[in-house]
């Protein structure tokens, strides 16, 4: 309060028009290039209050006490848009490309256990043809002629004709 007289006598009566936005371009300028386009984003807070102290700093030197300063929009260029579009695509991408990657890793895992238990399978049914001999190929023999046989039991169109006889033209066998 002191100084406005000074201010008023110096600047005149318009200054807060004539000296605010002068030291709010500069100490915005300033802060600003200390910080790239992401900081500015991810470190928010922190960029707000270094130009709230600097701008505070600066206009203390025009007798001018700042009470609170808020950064209220931030605007970037469309190339940093169109770079930080490419830069999540391209995120998007390497996680469906990771998942990609681990799905063919336990596809593999799960074929490899598989070929295992199909060798050790082998390897058992090889022992108990050993032991056993070759019964449970004719077991298995046998009971397919049994589901075949009864398969055509049913069926309309099979007519069974005797092995010895030459039923056909009165042929002899």
């Amino acid at each position: 309060p002191t100084l406005l007289p000074s201010i008023y006598t110096n600047v005149g009566i318009d200054y807060d028009e004539r000296i605010l936005p002068s030291i709010v371009d500069e100490v915005l300028k300033s802060v600003v290039a200390k910080y790239d386009a992401t900081e500015m984003i991810t470190q928010r807070d922190a960029v707000s209050q270094n130009v709230a102290d600097t701008l505070t700093a600066r206009a203390a030197t025009f007798g001018i006490f700042l009470d609170d300063i808020s950064i209220t929009h931030l605007t970037f260029g469309n190339d940093f848009v169109r770079a930080v579009e490419s830069k999540q695509v391209a995120q998007q991408e390497a996680e469906k490309a990771r998942f990609y990657v681990e799905k063919a890793e336990y596809e593999k895992t799960a074929a490899i256990m598989t070929a295992e238990g199909d060798a050790e399978a082998a390897k058992m049914l090889s022992l108990a043809f050993d032991q056993v001999g070759d019964s449970l190929i004719e077991l298995r023999k046998m009971e397919a002629a049994e589901e075949i046989a009864a398969n055509l039991a049913y069926s309309r169109n099979v007519t069974y004709l005797p092995k010895d006889k030459g039923m056909l033209l009165n042929l002899q066998a």
